[in-house]
């Protein structure tokens, strides 16, 4: 199956940097206000969810025309457009999905969009968030981060501490250590080449990578 991408109505530092983060079978999914970015990129959502009280009415006559499926929702109601697009996603069976503009403007908005990736029947699938300069996932077990040499990776425990943390291919080694989400050891560190290995033995990990390029 193809990847998934939902874009959302946060901050994109750079739009042409996200483009290159799309594929041409991906399946794309826009959280009401995320519509805008996607239009931006002259890509047609296939669903639009939420309330939908950011979209124009032309970004509605665009989407009406190209045939875009509207899931539309109470502006009351218990889920942020975010988490009904992911549900969507989880729900139609992709394993792969990309979140975009999920960062940015709103504290409270960005917090709530990272830890929905917490969810524990989650964990097991290839989620990350990406603007085209970060990228943020969390990892229970192990992973890699491919870059290049100078990007900064950050290992933040969340919800508790991380035991037996180690790394491969950074500039500051972790051999087995315990992070605690009181204290920023695993902040700013480096890539050394093109790919580092991370793996832990016990706890959630949220791994942060910045390009530099």
């Amino acid at each position: 199956m193809s990847r998934a991408v939902i874009f959302l109505n946060g901050r994109i530092p750079d739009l042409e940097l996200v483009r290159r983060l799309t594929r041409p079978d991906d399946t794309l999914v826009a959280a009401d206000g995320g519509t805008r970015h996607a239009l931006a990129l002259g890509l047609i959502p296939s669903v639009v969810i939420g309330d939908l009280d950011s979209l124009t009415e032309d970004d509605r006559q665009k989407l009406d025309a190209a045939g875009t499926e509207i899931r539309s929702y109470p502006r009351d109601k218990n889920k942020t457009d975010f988490e009904l697009a992911l549900q969507y996603t989880v729900e139609a069976g992709f394993h792969e999905i990309i979140i975009v503009a999920a960062l940015g403007y709103r504290l409270d908005q960005t917090l709530g969009n990272i830890a929905l990736l917490t969810e524990p029947s989650l964990i097991g699938l290839q989620i990350r968030v990406d603007d085209g300069v970060e990228q943020a996932f969390f990892i229970s077990t192990q992973a890699q981060v491919e870059g290049h040499p100078a990007d900064l990776v950050s290992l933040i425990p969340w919800g508790g501490e991380t035991t037996g943390v180690a790394t491969e291919g950074l500039r500051w080694p972790l051999r087995g250590e315990t992070l605690y989400p009181y204290k920023t050891r695993g902040i700013s560190n480096e890539l050394l080449g093109k790919t580092a290995s991370i793996s832990l033995k016990s706890g959630l990990l949220l791994i942060v990578h910045r390009r530099q390029k």
